[in-house]
């Protein structure tokens, strides 16, 4: 508050009056904080629209994030699911192979036992199920390059021709042969031969 001298009035007093003024008075620092109350104070129709709009963005790039993890994620198990139906194919087709290189070659799988012991894959062939007697199916087991294969030679009489059959049924895991019981994502691609 100011006191300010106010003229009097001529004929009435020779001392001067005074009057008060009610007007406040504001420093710089205190017109800046009335400004700055008032500036929040307002309600602005378009207050809070920035914050939603920066939400509503992420939450859709963290949906297309998802979304291409999960993608590369099934992507991955296909590409290894058939890679390990490749090796389970070639563990196959190895043992079908080696089954009719010691039948065409050295008539391994005659109902006469042999007196050689077949290899496959550098690997000693424990054969069981040999007969002197048709039908009979030969059975043997190896690892080639780690991979289990199970393979079953049949011999047979054509009843109207009286020819030997042969049928090779080579089944293939894409895991060793100790684990083809205990995995669950071994897979089995079959080969068969009949000639």
């Amino acid at each position: 508050m100011a006191l300010l001298a106010a003229p009097a009035p001529k004929a009435l007093s020779l001392l001067p009056t005074y009057r008060i003024d009610m007007r406040p008075t504001f420093s710089h620092t205190e017109r800046i904080i009335a400004g700055i109350r008032t500036k929040f104070s307002r309600r602005d129709s378009n207050a809070g629209f920035t914050l939603l709009l920066a939400a509503l963005i992420a939450s859709i790039v963290l949906v297309l994030g998802a979304s291409i993890f999960g993608i590369a994620q099934k992507e991955l198990m296909l590409s290894s699911i058939g890679r390990d139906s490749q090796f389970a194919f070639y563990a196959a087709d190895t043992g079908a192979e080696c089954a009719l290189y010691w039948d065409i070659r050295h008539q391994y799988f005659a109902p006469v036992t042999p007196s050689i012991t077949p290899t496959c894959d550098s690997e000693s062939l424990s054969t069981s199920g040999h007969s002197s007697v048709y039908p009979y199916t030969v059975t043997f087991q190896f690892e080639p390059n780690g991979y289990c294969v199970d393979v079953a030679v049949g011999k047979s009489i054509n009843a109207s021709t009286g020819a030997v059959n042969t049928t090779i049924q080579a089944d293939g895991f894409s895991t060793g042969c100790a684990l083809i019981a205990t995995n669950p994502r071994t897979l089995q691609r079959s080969v068969e031969l009949a000639y």
